[in-house]
């Protein structure tokens, strides 16, 4: 049965603001306290959508959390109504009112990880939320993200959705962000390549960032997901490169189908991942990124490997990147070049992600790659699915209920709230989603 990749698209939410929460994370840090744009920043999201489902690519949506997260507020001792208990946390502890107001949820890529039903010894497509515990303000999204997950891919005959795993330092998990599958056509079995950055047991670790993912994560949710252990990888990311700012794999390293778009530093012991894939992926072909030419600061400031490779039906890709890739002189050369030499990449698509990009996340962050055959796709909630109709209702949507201005101290705001739950209500009706926030239970 043919299938296809679905790139599901995180929508920024309304409290998209810059607090520069993600140490490790150096965009993040850069911008802290600029003020940020969360209507452009949705805007930016839908576009980027919107393009790519009209070059053929599919495309759905996944919402956003609800924010402030006034359920984890609660457990940190604020106590009194919903208002009250914003207007104490700040008062008292207004970084955890910022982290809990974090819109870091629209970075879909840590939702989860997914393994198509190709690969699947039960013979289902399985989708394990991200615990995120490595940060407080991504640690609280697990419960409403599997909620969201569970209204989206809904028919259980076709999908099953398996909440995170434990919430302790053992079992970091990252989701789709640090996994990898390669192979021929998307409906037939393929590779995972699952990429840690520590393990339990000890080994080489980052001196100065903390390594998020861990094996014992990545190995738990290969499990869970019955992934065929006949097509597996587990491969350690470069402790030196984790250093300089690269939290995630994906900002080293995408892949799709046959090709691994990388740089030379992304892995420990590179020549032996790249040597085992060679060998268990027909056809396989590593662009390893030369440091000589684009170096690992360069990556990093770029987002050069946050991108999205995508496949059009004749075999060709697409390499689909910030506008800040472009702007760099000596990316862009080599961004030039690669497109000019051998390989099945032959064209670049640049997008203005700018209000995502300052906050650490390029294009790559903004999506969750699901493989589904025909009858899957059939199975999805056809209302998250993107075309002209859901593009116009979701911009008149953002236009109407999202704010233009935001800075940390806003965040205080008792209206800021109330615009933010009014806006989700309409939301889970237009996509069909039922009673997925916590507001609504």
């Amino acid at each position: 049965m043919k299938a296809r990749e679905v790139n599901f698209d995180g929508l920024v939410g309304l409290t998209h603001h810059y607090a520069g929460l993600s140490f490790g994370n150096e965009a993040s840090t850069k911008h802290r306290y600029q003020v940020s744009n969360p209507k452009l920043a949705a805007l930016q999201g839908l576009r980027k959508m919107k393009a790519l489902a009209d070059a053929g690519f599919a495309q759905a949506v996944i919402p956003p959390q609800e924010r402030p997260g006034i359920e984890a507020l609660r457990l940190l001792g604020f106590n009194g109504t919903d208002e009250q208990v914003v207007e104490k946390a700040w008062r008292q502890a207004p970084h955890l009112l910022s982290a809990a107001s974090s819109a870091s949820s629209m970075w879909v890529a840590n939702a989860a990880t997914v393994c198509p039903s190709a690969d699947a010894l039960d013979g289902k497509v399985h989708l394990t939320v991200a615990n995120l515990n490595n940060k407080f303000h991504r640690a609280s999204e697990a419960p409403t993200t599997e909620r969201l997950l569970r209204a989206i891919f809904r028919d259980e005959a076709h999908f099953s959705v398996h909440p995170a795993l434990p919430q302790v330092a053992m079992f970091g998990d990252e989701g789709a962000a640090n996994h990898n599958r390669l192979g021929g056509d998307y409906g037939e079995p393929g590779i995972q390549l699952f990429v840690y950055g520590r393990e339990e047991s000890g080994g080489l670790i980052p001196a100065r960032y903390p390594a998020r993912q861990t094996l014992e994560a990545s190995q738990a949710v290969a499990r869970v997901n019955q992934v065929n252990p006949k097509q597996l990888i587990f491969a350690q990311q470069n402790p030196a490169v984790i250093d300089q700012g690269v939290f995630h794999n994906d900002v080293i390293a995408v892949s799709n189908q046959q090709v691994l778009f990388c740089h030379e530093q992304a892995f420990l012991h590179q020549q032996d991942v790249l040597g085992e894939l060679r060998a268990k992926v027909p056809g396989f072909m590593a662009l390893e990124v030369p440091a000589n030419q684009v170096s690992v600061q360069d990556a990093v400031e770029t987002y050069l490997f946050n991108s999205q490779l995508l496949s059009r039906d004749d075999g060709s890709m697409v390499l689909v990147l910030p506008q800040e890739s472009r702007q760099h002189e000596g990316v862009w050369r080599y961004l030039n070049a690669l497109v000019a030499s051998d390989n099945p990449i032959n064209e670049l698509k640049v997008f203005d992600l700018r209000e995502s990009m300052a906050n650490g996340g390029g294009p790559a962050c903004l999506r969750l790659r699901v493989v589904l055959n025909d009858a899957e796709r059939q199975a999805v909630n056809p209302a998250v699915m993107m075309n002209d109709a859901l593009f116009e209702t979701l911009t008149r949507w953002v236009e109407k209920h999202y704010r233009d201005r935001l800075t940390q101290a806003d965040l205080a705001d008792p209206q800021l709230l109330r615009e933010g739950r009014e806006a989700l209500e309409e939301l889970t009706h237009l996509l069909h989603l039922g009673s997925v926030y916590p507001f609504q239970r």
